[in-house]
């Protein structure tokens, strides 16, 4: 597996930057991994979605649970990648630091690339923590 982790201190409200990570159909504005969203399901704070990657326009399915103000727990259940990101959020003294986190490997013939895909992963997230950052700070 691999593992990846972001840290991004944010001075704005946990309500600003909850609200703008919690639209996640909003995902391909700072996510520029992620080409398209389609959601198949919502039951209460679970949505089950088709997500597009940008690597060869393949096709993930996701479990998304949301946990309100909390974390968002995304689960690959299907597609090139297996395995979790999750995006934490905590507020000290009117600054929030969101932390996002994989916990990944890629499947089939696809495995071989881990290594080189974990560090372009890691580059979108930082670029995605920096927009989120960004617009929360306007």
């Amino acid at each position: 597996m691999a593992t990846i982790e972001v840290k991004v201190e944010i001075n704005a409200t946990e309500d600003k930057v909850w609200e703008i990570i919690s639209d996640i159909d909003n995902e391909p504005k700072f996510w520029k991994g992620t080409k398209n969203v389609k959601n198949i399901s919502k039951n209460d704070n679970v949505i089950h979605r088709e997500v597009t990657i940008a690597f060869r326009d393949q096709k993930c399915l996701q479990e998304v649970t949301l946990e309100p103000k909390r974390k968002i727990d995304a689960k690959f259940t299907k597609g090139i990648i297996n395995g979790s990101k999750t995006m934490t959020i905590s507020t000290k003294e009117n600054k929030t630091t969101l932390v996002t986190s994989w916990d990944m490997k890629l499947t089939g013939v696809m495995r071989m690339f881990t290594g080189v895909i974990k560090n372009h992963i890691k580059s979108g997230t930082e670029q995605a923590m920096q927009s989120i950052k960004e617009e929360a700070e306007r």
